[in-house]
């Protein structure tokens, strides 16, 4: 009788050791599940405003070096050039990547806004493209030329058309050049100011239009059909290089030096280089 008991008492011991091994495997597994989902939960999430091309197509490549450094990038498109910074300085965004510096400074002032650059990325060379007129030298008195409208990047293109020996500015106009400025026009050139993102659709109506860089590549406009594009050494290539934008003193934030460092990388100025052939340039 006290060997049966003795068994049973064995048997019973047995069973509930068993069963503590089971709930702590299980509660092992539950912790791990627990702490992976922590994990993932802890990814950080940037927020940034981009223009389509080339900035979106440069920031989804980025963002797989950046999920590296447990970061996740939300992407915003804009196509124009206002509402990006308007939407950061609305804290819509974390930061922007559609702009230069001389255009941000001028947005901030008209529009009192206090948007800062956290890190020059690359720059895309202005070129001048063929509507009416297919070559430079064909260029008649009187010809038609669509620029931007907005001042820096009129400036720039002034800039280029200069480089050209197509016009003359005043000695000290620089990036901040106007049609004001242009000291000769032997050709009499006239020209229409129309919004960026809708030069490339001007074209069919206007012998010339110096284009930005991004809309030349959303309008399927290469380099290489460009009648003239900036030198890389010239005052614009040096000056309009594309940053990453923040609200100021949001530049030293953690996730911010983050980004602009992948953005930095060899692997990124490999991918830009290799990817749009010149017609984006990574910033040395």
């Amino acid at each position: 009788m006290k060997k049966l008991l003795s068994t049973i008492l064995i048997a019973a011991l047995s069973v509930s050791v068993f069963a503590g091994c089971v709930n702590s495997g299980a509660a092992s597994s539950a912790a791990g599940s627990a702490a992976a989902a922590s994990t993932a939960a802890a990814a950080k999430k940037i927020v940034i405003g981009a223009s389509p091309t080339p900035h979106e197509v440069i920031l989804k490549e980025a963002a797989k070096l950046l999920k590296a450094k447990g970061y996740d990038l939300e992407i915003k498109e804009f196509s124009d050039y206002v509402l990006p910074n308007t939407a950061l300085d609305g804290k819509e965004l974390d930061a922007n990547y559609f702009q230069h510096q001389p255009y941000l400074d001028e947005f901030n002032k008209e529009k009192g806004t206090k948007i800062v650059s956290a890190g020059s990325i690359h720059y895309e060379p202005f070129g001048i493209y063929a509507g009416k007129t297919k070559t430079l030298t064909d260029l008649k008195d009187g010809a038609t030329i669509a620029v931007p409208n907005d001042t820096s990047n009129e400036a720039r293109a002034l800039l280029l058309l200069q480089a050209q020996g197509l016009i003359k500015l005043k000695d000290d106009a620089g990036i901040t050049a106007t049609q004001k400025d242009i000291t000769e026009n032997k050709k009499n050139l006239k020209f229409t100011e129309i919004e960026a993102a809708q030069l490339v659709r001007a074209l069919p109506d206007v012998d010339l239009a110096v284009i930005n860089g991004n809309y030349a590549l959303e309008g399927n406009l290469k380099v290489s059909d460009a009648l003239a594009v900036e030198a890389a050494d010239s005052l614009a290539a040096t000056t309009y290089a594309n940053i990453i934008a923040v609200r100021s003193g949001d530049e030293n934030r953690e996730d911010i030096k983050a980004l602009v460092e992948v953005l930095k990388s060899d692997e990124m100025k490999t991918f830009i280089t290799k990817t749009f052939n010149g017609a984006v340039v990574p910033v040395k």
